[in-house]
């Protein structure tokens, strides 16, 4: 377990004070808790030290705050956990002697309990060493060393894998997520499709083992091998810890653009579009200079935190795209929204073609991710391509306007929408705001929704009527009444309404009235 595993625990609600990448991915060995002025005889190599700071007063001399540190760093602890219940926050005179000596400071609040953090810390690690069977081989000393090397001179995934395995042979090996994304594969793995990877992880065959990190449902890795028994187990454990490592460093480079994609998705939907602002947001995400864009925003129900699962779900389905660049941030509401660049030819079809491709494509994994949260709700609508930074506003608007369609259609709709799919009333006007519907509703058919009991069976017969192309008989068979008595109502209809059922124009509005229900 390492220092930044305690962080990313949402029920302990710690914050990090101070400490950079190289601290915070430091070994947790174990816990010690203390209030003495000078622990060091007390702390073991690698521990983290719980302190209540009650040795620490505002009006204490500061050679009192330099000594406990220092003595933190001379017995090697790891970090320093400090509550924030005895003075109601963490001093900043402790932060700046922490950075001095290189001791990763984090706060704990009040509420959260020394035993807590204990016993996470000791939970992990006994889990850990579940993991790790005595009896088998692992990673040569030499290996370890070469495999640490490349990831702290910034290796990628695909290296890290083939390193990892090149001792062994070189086996076949998938580096998988659960959304059937194929990572990385070493050169002896065949190439898989999005869903036989999902097979291939939910089907039992080969060795499969989870990368731990702090992912999401939609984005956890597996290594997956296809044939068993290729590599020893703890070996096999070993490696799935170093592209742990590698997973949470990725993550924390991921965190860190996360304000320059919200920057660039609250440009596209400010009310008065800036260029030069927008120009200057996409270079932020890495962005500017394509030749086309499109913007994708979606919808997770129950979402749980649009910030995380909203933004890693609909993340995990844009990495099934090729050679596409895109930016993720929460939108509004449950919404996460997602600018995409494009290199195309400038004509206006291949941009369009373009488009097409990457709804068709994300039709084909949508499914997939969505699996990885069975019980969830979740679609998407995808704008038109538009050729310039000026014409993203607009993108977004018709990207929420074919989701709007999508949720509220009342037959079954594809889950992700382009504006090509409104290909009928219903999809048309499920784009339009509630308000704007409910507005529309009650002007055409308001004489009916307020007449009680008699103004609901007019809607009925109207419903039915028009739902049998206005033919007096089948109405009747329908509604189990005289051809006559149809006749009345529908005359009962037009006069409150105001509409001639004869003309196509009147029927049409009243159909659209009747689906803004």
């Amino acid at each position: 377990m390492h220092v930044d595993h305690l962080l990313r625990l949402d029920r302990l609600d710690l914050s990090l004070v101070w400490g950079d990448e190289s601290l915070l991915g430091q070994e947790i060995a174990g816990v010690t808790a203390t209030d003495l002025e000078d622990p060091e005889r007390f702390l073991q190599p690698g521990e983290v030290v719980l302190s209540g700071l009650v040795w620490w007063t505002p009006d204490g001399a500061p050679a009192k705050t330099d000594h406990f540190v220092s003595a933190l760093r001379r017995a090697g602890a790891v970090a320093l956990l400090a509550g924030e219940e005895t003075h109601g926050h963490v001093p900043r005179e402790l932060a700046d002697v922490c950075r001095t000596h290189r001791v990763a400071l984090i706060a704990v609040p009040p509420h959260t309990s020394f035993r807590a953090i204990t016993e996470a810390v000791y939970l992990r690690q006994w889990g850990e060493l579940s993991r790790h069977p005595t009896g088998h081989h692992a990673l040569p000393e030499n290996v370890r060393l070469e495999l640490d090397r490349a990831l702290e001179s910034g290796a990628t995934t695909g290296e890290l894998l083939d390193r990892a395995f090149a001792h062994l042979g070189s086996p076949a090996c998938h580096l998988l997520t659960a959304g059937g994304r194929t990572v990385t594969r070493t050169g002896a793995a065949a190439e898989l499709t999005a869903r036989a990877a999902v097979d291939a992880l939910r089907g039992g065959q080969g060795t499969t083992l989870r990368v731990e990190a702090e992912s999401t449902d939609f984005d956890t890795w597996y290594l997956h091998l296809p044939e068993e028994g290729q590599v020893p187990p703890r070996v096999l454990q070993e490696i799935s810890e170093l592209l742990g490592r590698h997973r949470r460093r990725l993550d924390r480079h991921r965190a860190a653009r996360g304000p320059a994609a919200a920057r660039l998705v609250e440009a596209i939907g400010a009310l008065r579009v800036d260029t030069d602002h927008l120009r200057g947001a996409l270079a932020s995400c890495g962005l500017g200079g394509r030749t086309a864009y499109t913007v994708v925003v979606a919808s997770l129900e129950p979402n749980g935190d649009a910030g995380a699962d909203g933004v890693a779900a609909l993340t995990e389905a844009l990495g099934h795209l090729r050679s596409v660049a895109f930016a993720v941030a929460p939108c509004a509401g449950d919404e996460v929204a997602a600018v995409l660049a494009h290199e195309t030819d400038t004509t206006e079809e291949t941009a369009a073609d373009t488009a097409d491709a990457t709804r068709d494509r994300l039709r084909e994994v949508w499914p997939l991710v969505q699996a990885c949260r069975p019980e969830s709700t979740w679609q998407a609508g995808i704008s038109a391509p538009v050729a310039t930074p000026a014409g993203l506003n607009t993108a977004l608007k018709q990207a929420r306007y074919a989701l709007a369609a999508a949720r509220t259609a009342t037959r079954p709709a594809p889950r992700v929408a382009g504006l090509r799919d409104l290909d009928g009333l219903a999809l048309l006007l499920g784009g339009i705001p509630d308000a704007v519907r409910e507005v529309y509703r009650e002007t055409v058919l308001g004489p009916l929704l307020n007449g009680g009991r008699l103004g609901a069976m007019l809607l009925d017969t109207l419903e039915v009527f028009l739902g049998h192309d206005c033919s007096w008989t089948r109405t009747a068979e329908a509604l189990h009444i005289h051809v006559n008595t149809v006749h009345y109502r529908v005359e009962r209809i037009e006069t409150l309404t105001g509409r001639d059922l004869s003309r196509l124009d009147d029927r049409v509005d009243l159909s659209a009235a009747l689906l803004c229900r």
